[in-house]
């Protein structure tokens, strides 16, 4: 594994900043019945054009420990695309090693199973493969403008008959489906999903202001180290995660042992890796 250096940054703080460390969030289900207002949380970001933070928060009555990592950019100023590792025309194995250079955020993509990602892939304006079925599959797309999308199963198939998919990626289950708000499955015990499963998660989300959010969960042991332990926030505690950062379209990339994350600055790195490779990544770079 290679080591990255991290940076110092030296940061005009209030007094007593250093000696009161932020408090925990306490986090429950996302509710489909609820519009009541919420507290975002007031992280210390750190980075220029792509930022990141730590938030801890402690999820549901059990009050599980977890650390978020918060990244945020301006989609107008970060270019996302697919990473596919390839040799002698096969898909091989992705990790954080294998991101480039000049990448600013690098994060595993999507679902897949033995022989490959699951679902709809574009790259480069070509689809890779057709979309897969499902009620709450979503997928993450980027146009030829750049402009970045969380879209929905019915929305899906216009974007692919109107070929406007730069880059595309689908997975599941979608967490925030316009406004902050949840799919009612997200709220149904009776839907078929598993509302109670706790596992280290990874997803993104986009803003009405045009920023776009990924948000990686570490397990939080007792003493305050993050590790990679893959306990963390239900699917609907997920949702309600994005939705307190400001999203207002989210969708759950990939989760457990393949949720791995690295962000890079002019002057400061940081790295959660995973314990397993991946078929797909998607890389940002700060274009200007």
């Amino acid at each position: 594994m290679r080591r990255v250096k991290v940076a110092i940054l030296a940061v005009a703080l209030p007094l007593g900043a250093l000696t009161q460390p932020l408090a925990a969030t306490r986090i429950s289900a996302v509710r489909c019945d609820s519009t009541a207002p919420f507290a975002a949380p007031r992280l210390s970001w750190r980075g220029d054009v792509v930022q990141w933070a730590e938030w801890p928060v402690r999820l549901g009555e059990s009050s599980v420990r977890a650390r978020v990592i918060v990244v945020r950019m301006p989609a107008a100023r970060v270019r996302i695309t697919l990473e596919i590792a390839r040799a002698g025309g096969q898909i091989q194995p992705w990790s954080l090693d294998d991101a480039p250079t000049d990448a600013h955020i690098a994060v595993n993509a999507g679902q897949f199973t033995d022989s490959g990602p699951w679902g709809w892939v574009v790259h480069k304006q070509r689809e890779l493969q057709p979309p897969g079925i499902g009620p709450l599959s979503g997928a993450l797309v980027v146009d030829r403008a750049g402009v970045v999308a969380v879209l929905t199963a019915t929305e899906l198939e216009g974007w692919r008959t109107t070929q406007r998919s730069q880059e595309a990626v689908q997975s599941y289950p979608i967490l925030l489906t316009g406004d902050g708000r949840p799919p009612r499955a997200l709220c149904d015990a009776r839907a078929g999903l598993d509302l109670t499963h706790r596992d280290a998660r990874l997803a993104v989300g986009v803003t009405r202001d045009g920023q776009v959010l990924f948000v990686l969960t570490r397990y939080e042991a007792p003493g305050g180290s993050v590790t990679r332990i893959p306990i963390g926030p239900t699917t609907p505690e997920m949702a309600e995660i994005l939705r307190r950062l400001g999203a207002d379209r989210a969708l759950m990339l990939d989760g457990g042992l393949s949720a791995q994350m690295l962000v890079r600055s002019a002057t400061d790195s940081a790295r959660w890796p995973g314990f397993r490779s991946v078929p797909l990544a998607l890389v940002g770079r700060v274009t200007r």
